[in-house]
């Protein structure tokens, strides 16, 4: 690997394996929409562009061996849902049209692990994919892309496949997603928890298992997951790391319900996300237990110790922790 595009350098994904490859001596390109805002680490180029516009991508891809594509709208809600389809799906597009154009080495895709089959309860591998419509607006704009990339696959486009679960980790921006929920614990804004749980991935870990998916076969897919937490059990780290925390109750699903249904009708006159989403409940309720035993057979992949993982991203926002040692 010479030279290497990122789209989503900027966000938590993309953020540490541009770091990781530029560390290792790739040449590393990162495509990103406000050049004059955007914090990358040291050594990457800054290369103007956006996937919702496909003439940007070409160029972008021009001289690179290896593309990885970790751009998307993970969000479970917006409040035009078509934005999902704009960049998770035809974004995706443009981007293997361009990376099939200039005959790219190697293309690594970050998908997510709702695209397998889930039965709900059991763990799951990479061994089925879902031949059904997945249930949120996201999700089944994660599955057309998913299966828009496999189609590639016959015409050359040299993709590995990348599925990590609900992800977390230091990052460049203000925290969203799941750090949002751990740095929202550790200063007790969180009244109380929805109930269920998820599968968790540290972004420095799964950046360590894109790099490697890189190597494996054309076609390869890889599950990246931890393990997976209830939601007071993820409230119980973060109060191991800040004694201060406190580990919120858990509200009874048909509250929770109610919740969501108060909060994403106040959204369409607000235009502000909810405080508590359908498609967040949908997810938190489904307890999917990804099984990425093939990940750590086949790459050498481990994550991280879960609560060190916790801790590091919360100092990483700002929150601070008691001396761990002697000062």
């Amino acid at each position: 690997m010479r030279q290497a595009l990122v789209t989503g350098a900027t966000g938590t994904v993309g953020h540490p394996l541009a770091r990781l490859l530029a560390e290792r001596g790739v040449r590393v390109r990162a495509l990103v929409r406000d050049p004059g805002r955007a914090v990358l680490p040291a050594g990457v180029e800054v290369w103007p562009g956006d996937l919702t516009e496909g003439g940007t991508l070409r160029a972008a891809v021009q001289g690179c061996d290896t593309v990885f594509h970790t751009a998307g709208l993970p969000e479970q809600w917006l409040r035009d849902r078509s934005l999902f389809g704009r960049v998770n799906v035809d974004g995706t597009r443009a981007l293997v049209e361009a990376a099939l154009a200039e005959q790219v080495e190697t293309f690594v895709h970050t998908s997510t692990m709702d695209v397998f089959e889930r039965p709900r309860d059991l763990p799951f591998d990479e061994s089925a994919i879902a031949e059904h419509p997945l249930h949120t607006a996201y999700e089944r704009s994660k599955q057309q892309a998913d299966r828009l990339v496999t189609a590639a696959l016959g015409r050359g486009l040299p993709a590995r496949f990348v599925h990590p679960s609900a992800v977390f980790g230091p990052g460049p921006t203000r925290p969203t997603a799941l750090n949002r929920l751990l740095v929202d614990l550790a200063r007790n804004k969180v009244p109380a928890l929805p109930p269920g749980g998820m599968a968790v991935v540290l972004n420095e870990d799964l950046a360590a298992g894109q790099l490697r998916a890189a190597q494996a076969p054309v076609g390869s897919r890889y599950l990246f997951s931890d393990r997976f937490l209830e939601l007071p059990e993820i409230a119980g780290l973060v109060k191991l790391a800040v004694p201060t925390a406190r580990v919120p109750m858990t509200l009874a699903g048909p509250a929770a319900w109610a919740l969501a249904g108060i909060g994403e009708l106040t959204s369409k006159v607000t235009g502000r996300p909810p405080l508590l989403s359908f498609g967040e409940l949908h997810f938190l309720g489904s307890e999917l237990t990804p099984d990425a035993r093939r990940a750590r057979a086949e790459l050498g992949w481990s994550p991280s110790e879960t609560g060190d993982a916790v801790a590091r991203t919360l100092r990483a926002f700002g929150v601070r922790l008691p001396p761990t040692g002697p000062v």
